[in-house]
């Protein structure tokens, strides 16, 4: 099983999937309610696969303290949408992304090739 110390979490990221112009208006929804109610750094939106993420999307960035607030919100507004939430160690980008994640919604398939040879340092 692979695991990582969760003394070592820095902060979170959530990535918000959209597939269609009807998931990119929920998203933007998300997007405006998220910025206007919690302390987060939003990145830019992305409308094509970007990296492991096999969807387009946009990332939330936040602190580790905001994950008991942040994380059910999240829950209640996912609507159909995927939204990954995972942690952020430094150690690991592809364990962080895996082990140290949770899926909101449908689980989408990452692709862990994007992590190159991390993938032989992390076995």
């Amino acid at each position: 099983m692979q695991s990582f110390d969760p003394q070592h979490i820095k902060g979170y990221h959530a990535h918000v999937y959209y597939n269609s112009p009807a998931e990119r208006e929920i998203a933007a929804r998300i997007r405006e309610a998220v910025e206007d109610q919690f302390d987060v750094e939003m990145g830019r939106w992305r409308d094509e696969p970007v990296g492991p993420h096999p969807a387009p999307m946009y990332q939330i960035a936040f602190a580790p303290e905001l994950l008991p607030q942040l994380l059910p919100w999240l829950m209640s507004v996912s609507a159909s949408l995927s939204i990954l939430v995972h942690a952020r160690t430094g150690q690991s980008d592809l364990l962080d992304h895996t082990a140290g994640a949770v899926w909101l919604g449908p689980q989408l398939e990452l692709n862990t090739a994007f992590f190159g040879d991390e993938i032989g340092r992390t076995a």
